[in-house]
């Protein structure tokens, strides 16, 4: 089979000819239909300092995906040939403390796929039956291979929040998970959205998928925009989804007295935070949210993708043969795009 492997700890990678995986007995075997590009795929290309503390080379990375089930284990019994899936790309123990209470999401010996199991960037993948979704066969296989972030979206726009229909939401980060977070707002009954990132090329795919208002950090006083149109109140909920210690300040003064603040990005070094002032005497509540919750998540994903009242179109804007994956890698260093596709 054709796969994309990270062959060595420097920047790159290359398109290979290697076996098709072998599956143990409470694994399946996945044909791909369609793989999409992850900003953690672009750090493994780039071969970062978090990649280069984690990524194990060689191995075949990417981790989001749908395809057919085409073999399973001999101990898999809730699956069969033809099923259409994808996969909860954190595999866990289901024995630690955290999985035992129904937090898997943050298992304590969680592996991922693509990053320390071999991933998705190929013809077909081997994966534990435990971690597949079942997918409705008339879901477009392009969204069923971005349910991964786009449940990240889910998790980190619904954290403890039942529904947030009337509520004021700012988002701070358009990259997928922000626009994604967009699209779910806006179908979800969000009062008003505001969103906020230097790249202007995001900034309009925002507001196709919903954004009320959109301001960029280098132009105005997001903080002083976001007042202004809250009545000098500030938003319910904030999520930031860029990991930029700017924006994150931006954040939480963009949020209410009493209201939610939710990281997702990640930061590539310690931030302050003024706990008296932005926090304790505010009343904010600071969530960090990974992942997504397994599998309720999933489920809320599946309806509101069913539900047809979003519309994801703009934010799947480029799609590439598996061959051509260096373009797609490309136009994600220069943040010329949103969610990048490949097909095998």
């Amino acid at each position: 089979m054709k796969a994309i492997i990270k062959k060595g700890p420097f920047p790159g990678a290359e398109l290979i000819d290697t076996q098709i995986p072998q599956i143990g007995p409470e694994d399946v075997l996945v044909k791909i239909k369609v793989t999409s590009i992850c900003g953690t795929d672009l750090h493994i290309y780039d071969w970062n300092e978090w990649a280069q503390n984690r990524i194990k080379p060689p191995i075949v990375f990417g981790h989001e995906f749908c395809g057919e089930i085409i073999e399973t284990g001999k101990k898999v019994n809730n699956l069969v040939k033809g099923d259409f899936v994808s996969a909860e790309t954190h595999i866990i123990c289901g024995k630690c403390y955290q999985c035992k209470h129904g937090q898997g999401e943050i298992c304590s010996n969680v592996r991922i796929i693509g990053v320390d199991i071999p991933g998705c960037f190929a013809e077909y993948i081997a994966v534990p039956a435990s971690c597949l979704w079942k997918n409705d066969k008339k879901l477009n296989p392009e969204y069923a291979s971005v349910q991964e972030p786009f449940g990240n979206s889910v998790h980190a726009l619904f954290a403890d929040d039942k529904a947030i229909e009337g509520k004021t939401i700012a988002i701070f980060g358009c990259g997928p998970t922000g626009l994604f977070a967009t699209a779910i707002a806006k179908a979800s009954g969000a009062k008003e959205i505001i969103v906020s990132d230097v790249n202007s090329y995001r900034m309009k795919i925002a507001k196709k998928s919903g954004a009320d208002y959109s301001f960029n950090p280098k132009e105005v006083d997001v903080v002083a925009k976001v007042k202004d149109l809250t009545g000098g109140v500030g938003v319910d909920i904030v999520l930031e989804m860029s990991g930029n210690a700017q924006a994150f300040q931006s954040a939480v003064k963009s949020c209410r007295r009493g209201g939610r603040v939710t990281m997702f990005g990640l930061f590539n070094r310690r931030i302050d935070v003024d706990f008296n002032d932005d926090l304790i005497f505010s009343g904010r509540k600071l969530v960090g949210i990974t992942g997504r919750k397994i599998w309720s998540t999933w489920e809320k994903t599946a309806e509101l993708l069913k539900s047809k009242k979003l519309n994801i179109n703009p934010i799947i804007t480029h799609r590439f043969k598996l061959e051509e994956f260096e373009k797609g890698m490309a136009l994600m260093q220069k943040g010329e795009c949103g969610k990048v596709i490949l097909k095998p």
